[in-house]
């Protein structure tokens, strides 16, 4: 009699745990549905007032055998799981996101193709200084069939008194040169207010690294047709540099490229830190392209081919470094510039790794 009593308990059981699961399965739809409306909203899944209130009617109903301690241990692992839930709902949500679009996103610009079967170089001065120094950068980009040159025209520097860029003029000589020698403009825009004038110069426009959380920047780029290449923040998670993206997106803008750029750590050996492995995860966790800068990333020039190489194995879609015709006495970042000789150098080793070719549509 005792046995039959004991199965019986134990189906009673089974029937109990049958029904918690229905229950938390129900409510974990609920938490889906809140989180669709806090990710419309713009609000911020996790509400610590709501968490606790939750709590306090729970306990306040709590008749036992559970003390307290364990009823709120318990729902706190079913509130943690559930905020899990909304995050991996909003990751699919995402325009960026491989989970919403499979195929790689393949950015035009003019002859050749951003995230297509060959990976490409963006090279040109850290600072467009004069006509003649941008004209000797292009005429050595275009004689190894690069099209792309980068430019920067107005430079956020950490220091107010370091050479800040000729603003506009900058845009006017890289425009003039690309126009010359049939090469694509990128450049740096800092404000929402110059984004107008910029698609008027140039052909993609860079969001750089201490503007990647300048979301009036982000939402402005969003509303204009230009592709745009946004660069990590020296401090960003990569979440948040992907949600950085996706401002432009849902702006309107699809043409949006990445670019890896080194992030700041304890490490003093190099300028900042190339985090290496953010390649892939960029590559698996959205359908953009994937740039790594490795001048900045690491501030020296006989890092710059093993990881322009390193950049390119691990799958980026382009490599970005920074060429002078004269370092030495460049007005920013002297010291990480290849001259044109070494530039060339630097081309040719990459070529001969088997990892970079110019691209054939580029040569005229």
């Amino acid at each position: 009699m005792s046995n039959e009593k004991l199965e019986q308990l134990r189906g009673d059981l089974d029937n109990v745990n049958l029904e918690i699961l229905e229950l938390i399965n129900k409510r974990a739809g609920l938490v889906q549905e809140i989180g669709q409306l806090k990710l419309k909203q713009g609000v911020n899944r996790f509400d610590p007032e709501r968490e606790r209130q939750m709590l306090n009617l729970i306990l306040e109903n709590n008749e036992g055998p559970f003390e307290d301690s364990t009823i709120q241990h318990l729902f706190k692992q079913i509130f943690s799981a559930s905020l899990e839930l909304q995050k991996d709902d909003n990751r699919k949500a995402l325009l960026v996101s491989r989970k919403k679009k499979q195929e790689d996103t393949i950015v035009k610009l003019g002859p050749v193709e951003v995230g297509g079967s060959e990976p490409l170089l963006v090279a040109g001065p850290c600072s467009v200084e004069s006509y003649e120094q941008v004209r000797q950068v292009g005429e050595a980009l275009k004689a190894n069939g690069i099209t792309l040159l980068r430019g920067g025209a107005f430079k956020p520097r950490t220091s107010p008194y370091d050479f800040q860029g000729l603003g506009v003029e900058g845009l006017k000589i890289l425009r003039r040169v690309a126009d010359e020698l049939g090469l694509i403009v990128v450049s740096e825009i800092i404000t929402p207010a110059d984004i107008e004038m910029a698609e008027e110069y140039l052909d993609v426009i860079q969001i750089g690294a201490r503007n990647m959380q300048n979301f009036e920047l982000l939402k402005t780029a969003g509303r204009v047709k230009t592709p745009v290449l946004l660069k990590r923040g020296l401090s960003a998670t990569i979440e948040e540099f992907i949600h950085a993206a996706e401002y432009i997106v849902s702006g309107g803008n699809s043409q949006v490229m990445l670019c890896e750029r080194g992030i700041r750590t304890y490490e003093k050996a190099t300028r900042n830190t190339l985090d290496i492995s953010a390649v892939p995860i960029l590559k698996q966790e959205t359908h953009l392209p994937v740039f790594v800068d490795v001048t900045h990333s690491t501030g020296r020039r006989d890092l710059l081919l093993p990881t322009a190489k390193a950049a390119l194995a691990v799958g980026a879609d382009g490599v970005m470094v920074e060429v002078h015709p004269d370092p030495a006495v460049a007005l920013s970042d002297a010291k990480q510039q290849l001259d044109i000789p070494q530039f060339n150098e630097f081309l040719k080793n990459l070529r001969a790794s088997g990892l970079y070719r110019e691209n054939a549509a580029a040569v005229q």
